[in-house]
């Protein structure tokens, strides 16, 4: 079964400082038509960035849309033309001040594929050495450690509930379980 819809007309409905949202007529496989609102996300990373006595870096921030904040794991929107890798570099040390001696990609996720095309690559950061951050104008944000197990724990509780972060703790206990072995970046 061919379940494809195809794009008949598109329309930029708005155009943010790096979202886009668009709506659409399409062909539903059936031959009819209908419409589709989305938006055009550049893409981010996540980072697991775990310390050599098995402590996951953190962050505590106040998510506008949602009105609360949030305990996840550091992330950042891709720049124009940056590989995701670097993307992660940059994040984990703007944000934290850790930079890392190794790296893994564990895998890439779509968090909301219903209306963003937005891809999350998730990155094992390992061999950490803090320094400064370099927070972004207007960024605030809470930095600390907790024992992996703990964050674990907080996940499957609520306590931990962004879907970014609950992916990233799934591939990196499939990681340290043997299950899921990464590639080097």
């Amino acid at each position: 079964m061919d379940l494809v819809e195809k794009k008949l007309q598109s329309a930029l409905v708005y155009e943010g400082g790096f979202l886009q949202v668009h709506k659409d007529k399409v062909l539903l496989p059936d031959g009819s038509e209908s419409s589709r609102e989305y938006i055009l996300h550049p893409g981010a990373v996540a980072i697991l960035a775990l310390t050599a006595d098995r402590q996951l870096v953190l962050e505590r921030q106040y998510r506008y849309p949602a009105g609360r904040v949030f305990v996840e794991i550091p992330a950042g929107k891709i720049d124009p033309d940056e590989a995701p890798a670097l993307t992660a570099r940059r994040e984990l040390l703007e944000e934290t001040g850790y930079r890392a001696g190794r790296w893994l990609h564990l895998g890439t996720a779509y968090p909301c594929i219903g209306y963003s095309n937005e891809q999350i690559s998730y990155y094992l950061a390992e061999d950490l050495e803090l320094g400064e951050r370099e927070l972004d104008e207007g960024e605030f944000l809470e930095v600390f450690t907790l024992p992996l197990q703990q964050v674990m724990q907080m996940a499957l509780s609520g306590e931990i509930c962004d879907s970014k972060s609950i992916v990233g703790l799934h591939w990196l206990a499939a990681h340290l379980d043997g299950r899921l072995p990464g590639a080097a970046v």
